[in-house]
């Protein structure tokens, strides 16, 4: 049997194996992502050495994707590499399918990622619709957004849980989404404060999503429901998502569960 040193960490509930080793592959986040054959989680990452940027990823959701990006998981990650010595200071540069993502690490231990700029075109989120901020799909108005994933955003006054449950799988393999997508449903209390469930693209229904956090904020901005500042209620906990009409930022904590021994048969 082989060994895989790999510790698990969560960020507001959204589980992740992270490797020592730059050896994430397809079959592996299978094999290990599994709840209740392998260790369970929502997705598996590990570092890799680059040489334009302080550090990259490797990231697979679940099913075994390839996942663009994750905000929940780029918190984990950035507190793994610190903590293994990895990279050597609090604020760094990681490579992602993405583009290049910037967390730093807060003195109170949260981590606030600066996620670059949302893509509102159409081609490029992509969907496949020629008014992205206004559509209707499976009998809902939405949005779309992408955090170099896509996200598909309705505002409801529903029941946002049993919305994401009812109608997140048909929504993320809609033909509308060539790439399938993200699906939030939310729910504004106020100007700052909105909350969140969200039917994550190849994972299903998990207890937070950060760039849907962001997406959904974005959103709400755009069609003037929300401030610039924005409290966002998971069923896992809060982030706070700032977007002032250039970069998104968010900030949440991110937490070590525990590190052992996978073995491959």
């Amino acid at each position: 049997m082989k060994e895989i040193k790999f510790e698990k960490w969560q960020g507001l509930g959204n589980d992740f194996i992270i490797l020592k080793e730059d050896n994430a592959t397809s079959e592996l986040a299978k094999l290990m992502c599994d709840r209740n054959f392998g260790i369970g989680a929502d997705g598996l990452f590990s570092p890799t050495k680059e040489d334009d940027t302080d550090i990259g990823w490797n990231f697979f959701n679940s099913d075994g994707s390839v996942a663009q990006m994750c905000g929940n998981g780029i918190r984990c990650f950035a507190k793994f590499v610190r903590e293994n010595n990895l990279v050597n200071k609090d604020e760094f540069s990681v490579k992602t399918l993405a583009g290049t993502i910037i967390p730093r690490i807060l003195p109170d231990g949260r981590v606030r990622v600066d996620m670059g700029q949302p893509i509102l075109d159409a081609q490029k989120i992509p969907v496949d619709v020629s008014t992205p901020q206004n559509f209707e799909v499976e009998g809902f108005k939405a949005s779309a957004v992408s955090m170099g994933n896509p996200h598909c955003i309705i505002f409801t006054q529903d029941d946002s849980a049993y919305l994401s449950r009812q109608y997140g799988p048909s929504i993320e393999n809609h033909t509308f989404f060539p790439q399938k997508t993200n699906v939030e449903f939310v729910q504004i209390k106020d100007r700052s404060r909105i909350k969140l469930d969200v039917y994550e693209r190849g994972c299903g229904i998990t207890l937070a999503c950060g760039t849907g956090a962001c997406a959904a904020t974005v959103a709400g901005i755009l069609k003037n429901y929300l401030d610039d500042t924005v409290c966002v209620e998971l069923p896992g906990g809060e982030l706070t998502i700032e977007y002032k009409g250039k970069n998104v930022y968010m900030t949440g904590p991110a937490e070590k569960v525990f590190e052992g021994v996978y073995l491959l048969k």
